[in-house]
């Protein structure tokens, strides 16, 4: 029965190699990552192959084969060592390396097989794994590198909300608000209502509104100086906010509410009701502070 077990198993194996492999090959670079759950470098490797993959969007696939659960083909490809990377294009192994390299090597082993055969053009049948791959750059706060994900992804789905929203939510976390709010203003109307595209706008019309606040030391030390004062107090808010502090942000703009809600046209709440609409009305964070804020205001 073991054996029976382990020959479905690497035919079910060689029915994905062809399709994914030898004809995902026909519309753009694959690239075979030979791995093992016992091997170290392997575990160091496969998030910068999976990142660097990510970044150029269409151009490039990835396709990770255990070698212990398809021995078959890592014998056809003579893969002695692992992590080992062949990179197929045309149904055709065209290049190979062994070892686990770092991302500068990865990019230009890539461009160099681009530029050498650059594979046709096709249609993508799912964004959904890029965007995520994007979104997860975002989280783990690899800024640059979700940038440049999601600026690809624009270059061939620039009418996707959740690639719009994407590379706004990039351009605001690298300082540029402004490219945000460009991007997502040429989105077609229907991408335009989607809630990403609202969450992203929200954050980047909060840190335009924030973006002046200064040092966020010197508005902390004036802040302690005067804490009657709601224009320090609200100074050290949008500090916090442009900061990234979104709790101390909170807190301090939930203490002027409660001082005087009505100060300078609800301000400090208004703020607050940005920073919910920029973190996602329904990420549990904002349903906390709203519960908090709902304590203050009818207490």
């Amino acid at each position: 029965m073991a054996s029976l077990a382990t020959a479905a198993t690497e035919r079910a194996g060689l029915e994905t190699f062809r399709r994914d492999v030898i004809e995902g090959s026909m519309t753009r670079l694959v690239l075979v990552d030979f791995w093992a759950p016992w091997c170290g470098p392997c575990k160091t490797f496969t998030p910068v192959i999976e990142r660097v993959v990510a970044t150029y969007a269409l151009q490039v696939a990835l396709v990770k084969i255990d070698i212990d659960k398809n021995p078959a083909i890592a014998a056809q490809l003579r893969v002695q060592s692992v992590p080992t990377v062949y990179a197929f294009l045309g149904e055709q192994p065209v290049d190979a390396f062994a070892g686990a390299v770092g991302e500068r090597e990865l990019k230009a082993f890539i461009d160099r097989l681009l530029a050498a055969a650059p594979p046709p053009g096709g249609e993508a049948e799912d964004f959904g794994p890029l965007v995520e791959a994007g979104l997860a750059a975002l989280d783990e706060g690899a800024v640059a590198d979700a940038l440049e994900m999601f600026r690809a992804l624009g270059v061939e789905a620039p009418e996707r909300a959740d690639v719009g929203a994407g590379l706004a939510r990039a351009l605001t976390l690298s300082g540029d608000p402004e490219g945000a709010i460009v991007v997502l203003d040429a989105l077609p109307e229907a991408a335009r209502k989607d809630a990403a595209v609202a969450q992203a706008r929200a954050a980047a019309t909060l840190a335009l509104s924030t973006g002046e606040a200064g040092d966020l030391a010197a508005a902390r030390a004036a802040a302690m100086a005067a804490p009657d004062d709601p224009d320090a107090q609200f100074a050290l808010a949008n500090a916090l906010i442009a900061a990234g502090a979104r709790d101390e942000a909170a807190d301090t703009l939930l203490t002027m509410i409660a001082s005087d809600r009505e100060w300078n046209g609800a301000s400090a709440k208004l703020r607050l009701l940005q920073l919910f609409e920029a973190e996602g009305l329904a990420d549990p964070w904002s349903a906390g502070v709203r519960r908090r804020l709902s304590a203050v205001m009818f207490r």
